[in-house]
């Protein structure tokens, strides 16, 4: 880049190489964006077009199937859906007040060997499959304990799924907060705690929420612990520490053994189910934000 001096202005040439550089860069850009977005297109396209008749029909989002026949298209997804958002929710109680702790511990007070250790362990829960977070809950809780499979362990399984993700997403809204704010309230003489509950945590609160519904989203569409852990049932089951249970995941890998065109249809509107459900989670995260910085602000 080149300047030439016009009257009391400095005019600032840009090179041709560097035009050239900028506008490669930004082909480049646009050719990522559409290799990406063209696949997932694709599958939402294949999945709405395959699976939007099973979701005309009117039990389709309230009954099971229980008493229906494999080639016969009719009940609905109710008890899998039931049995994916119960699961969910247990390993929501556990581990989001479990994920907001060590994050708080990590930012606010984390120093030393512990503070090492965990983060280490941290890091080691974020990067394993979820088929081995579900054999180590099957011989743990399973093998060793003696408890039967039901769908309580399975959202153990999403505990160690779910953990690791709130920490991490916390740990880095927490950071965001200044510490001009921190020191503020001590010195009006607030003690760390009170500060940490009284100023830390609601202006890091919009993140922390979307942090742990993404989270929540994430682990609804696992299909291996429940595989591993709970067996499938055609019926509704309330009882999470016994017998079988429904999830949408669970029910499109059972329904692959059906040979019949009702099968197909039911894993097609099983999986868009998933999507759309994922999706209310997501747009209700954003919504949840949304408010929480009206409020504040």
């Amino acid at each position: 880049m080149s300047s030439v001096v016009r009257g009391a202005r400095i005019v600032h040439t840009v090179s041709g190489r560097r035009k050239f550089v900028d506008r490669f860069a930004r082909v480049l850009v646009w050719l990522a964006f559409a290799v990406a977005i063209v696949p997932l297109a694709w599958v939402l396209y294949t999945v709405v077009a395959r699976g939007f008749e099973a979701l005309l029909l009117p039990t389709w989002f309230t009954n099971s199937l229980q008493g229906i026949l494999p080639k016969e298209f009719a009940g609905g997804v109710g008890h899998a859906i039931y049995g994916s958002i119960i699961q969910a929710l247990i390993a929501s109680v556990i581990s989001v007040p479990l994920g907001i702790m060590v994050a708080i511990y990590l930012v606010e007070y984390g120093r030393g060997a512990l503070a090492r250790a965990t983060t280490f362990m941290v890091d080691i829960l974020s990067g394993i499959p979820s088929i081995v977070a579900a054999l180590f809950v099957f011989a743990l809780w399973i093998t060793t304990l003696g408890f039967d499979r039901s769908a309580f362990a399975v959202s153990i399984a999403l505990v160690l799924l779910m953990v690791p993700v709130i920490v991490r997403s916390t740990e880095e809204m927490l950071k965001l907060v200044p510490m001009d704010l921190r020191e503020a309230s001590y010195a009006l003489g607030v003690n760390k705690m009170r500060t940490i509950l009284r100023i830390v945590l609601p202006t890091s609160l919009s993140g922390i929420v979307s942090g742990v519904l993404l989270a929540v989203a994430r682990v609804m569409g696992e299909t291996a612990p429940v595989l591993v852990l709970v067996g499938y049932s055609r019926s509704m089951n309330y009882n999470v520490f016994e017998g079988n249970m429904a999830s949408l995941p669970l029910l499109i890998y059972t329904e692959f053994t059906n040979p019949y065109p009702a099968g197909q249809l039911r894993i097609w509107g099983a999986s868009l189910t998933l999507i759309l459900l994922i999706a209310l989670l997501n747009i209700f995260a954003r919504v949840i934000a949304w408010a929480i910085e009206r409020r504040r602000a």
